[in-house]
């Protein structure tokens, strides 16, 4: 096999864009309505009491890190389904799909540990009992929406890997209409409902969880489109090799979503001693650059299906093809946001304040946020390329050393001590935002060359053996 040096023919680039846009478009508006419900969250129980809206904060901060491993194995399954579709062996789907089931389920038992160990984890933060009781009450919720996550992230990334993303924006939509109306009865005890409070946000998350669970249980059983898959015509037993297999790809999905996460949290930790103008400034500009990396993230996620695809259908040039328009897209919006940020900062931040000091200093953290955007974007697309490759041991180890030893500490440093000049304050953590997220952009290019060359290679010797097991034997 030659890998053609030339350019792709344009009417290659357009076709290709309109996969990617087609995959993107959902996944996003997926991605903002799981986004919107966190604030629905927020903002109804903030209108209790503070120390509603505290318990939902630090509830939600115990849940989502007990999720990951549930989110990993289940990201693990749509570039391995993606692969099998684009080789056209569809007869496999259905059994690594319940392969999946069981990996998720084996890693949703994390989950429970972690809730169940909530109260030790409260008892060192040593908090008041008001709050103690509001936030075991909503992760005691939680707990009835574990098999919930496991169904929904199985069912939704078995769709996408079949490149299917329109299940994902509907049954988003529907889980945010049910979660407004769901927040405000638990939380107030309308209709003859208890008035349970904060903790009323854990019980309507675990009823949208379930609702968005069987609606795309249905959608996957009654669509014509999965009839040939017969996903559950047949059940299958654990087979332990595919379980680890998904466990080996996901685990390390997991542990990277983790690294980057923790960074940011830990950011909030780190500047705190600051003061409260400065703690509301940080969010408020984390707020705003979070919505923004919703574009490149989802073209990181349409990106991992349409590379596995390619890949699947023994057609690197293709997946490389998805990477480098996926980059010049996210690039692209990238740097329009990075300009509107940079020029518009404050008038961004007056929509969440009135305090001139909040949106001065949020004002310069959005600059700031400019600049980490483009490195954001790049990393994005291309941790997504590499997953759809299925190499995400490496990655693990990249993004750890990124984000923790040169981004958190750059962040430390900068922000709190004068070691590598005058001290920063926010500012300083940001550019370590700037500092961890280029150098996890450079590592990982490195990575997705390096694994583009060695696909290839591998798949010309492959061909080349083929062709020689076809020769006919000389006299």
């Amino acid at each position: 096999m030659n890998r053609t040096k030339s350019m792709p023919h344009p009417d290659h680039w357009w076709g290709e864009s309109k996969k990617l846009f087609r995959l993107t478009g959902p996944i996003l508006i997926a991605q903002l309505t799981q986004m919107l419900m966190n604030v629905v969250d927020t903002v109804m129980a903030g209108r209790i009491s503070a120390t509603d809206l505290a318990a939902v904060s630090v509830g939600g901060s115990i849940w989502f890190p007990s999720t990951l491993l549930v989110f990993g194995i289940s990201l693990a399954l749509a570039p391995v389904i993606s692969h099998f579709d684009g080789a056209n062996k569809r007869n496999k789907v259905a059994n690594i799909t319940q392969q999946g089931f069981y990996a998720a389920a084996f890693g949703s038992l994390l989950c429970l540990a972690v809730i169940l160990c909530a109260p030790l984890i409260l008892n060192a933060m040593d908090v008041e009992d008001a709050f103690r009781t509001i936030t075991l009450d909503y992760l005691s919720y939680l707990i009835w929406a574990i098999p919930a996550l496991v169904l929904y992230m199985v069912l939704r990334n078995f769709c996408e890997g079949l490149s299917h993303t329109v299940p994902s924006l509907v049954i988003g939509v529907l889980g945010l209409l049910v979660n407004i109306p769901a927040n405000y009865i638990l939380i107030n005890g309308k209709f003859g409902a208890p008035a349970l409070g904060g903790a009323g946000c854990g019980l309507a998350t675990a009823i949208v969880l379930w609702v968005m669970a069987l609606g795309m249980l249905v959608y996957v059983m009654w669509t014509k489109r999965f009839k040939t898959i017969g996903l559950f015509n047949k059940w299958f037993k654990p087979d332990w090799d595919d379980i680890w297999y998904i466990i080996r790809i996901g685990f390390p999905i997991a542990t990277a979503i983790f690294f980057e996460v923790s960074l940011f949290a830990a950011a909030a930790l780190v500047i705190a001693p600051l003061g409260a103008t400065v703690v509301a400034s940080h969010q408020i500009a984390l707020n705003i650059s979070s919505l923004v990396y919703m574009v490149p993230l989802s073209l990181s996620m349409a990106v991992t299906l349409r590379v596995g695809f390619a890949l699947g259908a023994g057609n690197p040039a293709n997946a490389m093809l998805s990477h480098k328009l996926a980059t010049i897209y996210g690039m692209t919006f990238a740097a329009v946001n990075g300009l509107i940020m940079w020029l518009g900062g404050a008038w961004l931040a007056s929509l969440y304040t009135n305090d001139q000091m909040v949106i001065q200093v949020a004002a310069t953290l959005m600059g700031l946020a400019a600049i980490f955007t483009l490195s954001d974007t790049f990393q994005a697309v291309a941790m997504g390329t590499l997953r759809g490759y299925k190499d995400t041991k490496v990655v693990m180890l990249i993004t750890f050393v990124s984000y923790w030893p040169f981004g958190l500490t750059a962040g430390i440093l900068l922000s709190r001590t004068d070691y590598l000049g005058p001290q920063m304050g926010a500012a300083g953590m940001w550019v370590g935002f700037i500092i961890g997220l280029t150098i996890a952009a450079v590592l990982l290019t490195w990575r997705l060359r390096k694994v583009s060359r060695d696909y290839d290679k591998n798949l010309l010797q492959q061909l080349n053996d083929d062709a020689d097991a076809t020769q006919p034997a000389r006299p």
